[in-house]
Order: structure tokens, then sequence, then C-alpha cells
């Protein structure tokens, strides 16, 4: 049982890429905050519509929100053996709440810190595109499509995101020292199981083959 794994990092350093391959190495769901998220501003109900606004403004949405919504997924049967968690936690109360959520599903918990300079989560996140139809993410430096703007998958053009907008990063960023950063300290108080990794030098699957490395010397130490 792989329990659940936490990518930990600040916007633009590679959590929803990594988590995609780590959830495949392993065999277990990817969990992204972000992606529930916009299911519901896709279904454009009235979650989608408040989270959209705030999104696009780069302002985190209210815990009680990301909280129930993580909640409904981790008890799908799919994840009852672990899963890989991308944009939550990102403040103390979810944290909390994470903690109380694997407890009652008997899953041990491990942080990975992916550590990134500032400079280089500029330049990674402008770059950055999305097919509107799958949702998968590319990278016109590191990770460009076969073909130019265009999804490999469906041939979808592909989008920049309104919060891959400079500005909205700045603001992005902002947000995470103040209210998420503060979360690797809480981390290390209460004993948890934490790694940390340098995320901004090799491409995605060196990375991941090096994240998958410590998750299982994590694991053998438990």
């Amino acid at each position: 049982m792989l329990g659940a794994v936490v990518l930990f990092g600040p916007p633009g350093s590679g959590k929803g890429t990594q988590a995609k391959l780590l959830a495949a190495r392993f065999g277990v769901p990817h969990v992204s905050t972000g992606d529930l998220l916009r299911e519901h501003v896709a279904a454009g109900d009235e979650i989608g519509r408040e989270a959209q606004a705030l999104m696009q403004a780069g302002r985190l949405v209210p815990d009680e929100l990301v909280e129930r919504l993580v909640e409904e997924r981790l008890s799908r049967p799919d994840a009852r053996n672990g899963v890989v968690l991308d944009g939550f936690p990102r403040t103390l109360e979810q944290a909390e709440s994470l903690s109380k959520l694997l407890k009652k599903r008997n899953l041990d918990e491990l942080v990975i810190h992916l550590k990134v300079d500032y400079n280089k989560i500029i330049s990674r996140l402008t770059a950055r595109r999305q097919c509107p139809k799958c949702g998968t993410l590319y990278n016109l430096l590191s990770n460009p499509p076969k073909s130019d703007q265009v999804c490999d998958r469906d041939g979808s053009v592909l989008i920049a995101r309104a919060d891959d907008r400079e500005e909205v990063i700045r603001e992005r960023f902002r947000a995470y020292e103040a209210l998420t950063l503060p979360l690797l300290e809480r981390f290390r108080s209460s004993g948890r199981r934490l790694c940390e990794v340098d995320a901004g030098c090799g491409g995605p699957e060196e990375l991941a083959g090096r994240i998958a490395a410590l998750v299982r010397n994590a694991e053998a130490r438990r």
C-alpha cells in the first residue's frame, strides 16, 4: 500500500506533471484540487463560478470548499490503497483536515517538497499551455507538443490558462509564501515524513525517477 504522497511546492514547481507521472508509476489515482475545481468551472455551477473568479485573481479558494472536494474524492474505491495529492493541503487548516481524512482511511502520509528558484518558476508558467479538451499540460520550453500549439492527444488548439499570466503568478506566489510555506515547519515539527528534492533541474521523467526513489526509500524505512 502506497499511502498518500503529498507533492508540496510553489506554483510552477511541477506538482501537476510529477503527480501524474508518479500516479502512473505506482498505480494509484492522481488527485488534483485544481482539476476538481476546474470540473466545476466547466460545469458552470455555483461552486465553479465562485472558484473561477478566485483562481483568475490568483487567490485561494476557501478551505471548507476544497476539503469537501478532497474528502469526496478520497472516498472513491480507486483511492483505497493510496493517492498522489497535488495542490492540497495549502493551509494549516487543510493540513489538519487531510491528516484526519487519511487516519480514517488508514493511509500514511509522505510529503515531497519540490524546491525551485523563483525566476525559473516565472519562466515555466508563462510558457505553460493546456489542452482545453483533455486537460493535458505542455510547456513550450521543456515539454512542447509535437505540433506547434496543438495537443498531441486530440488535436485541440492549446490555450494559456488565465492564472498563468505573470501578474497573477506573482499574486499566487505571495499567497503561497504567506499561507502555504509555513506548512513546511508544521510538517517538520509534527513529525510527518518529509523529503525534499531539487525540482529545478532535469526533465520531467528524470525528476519523476528521483522522486519515485525517495518514495520507495521512505516506504522501506517505515
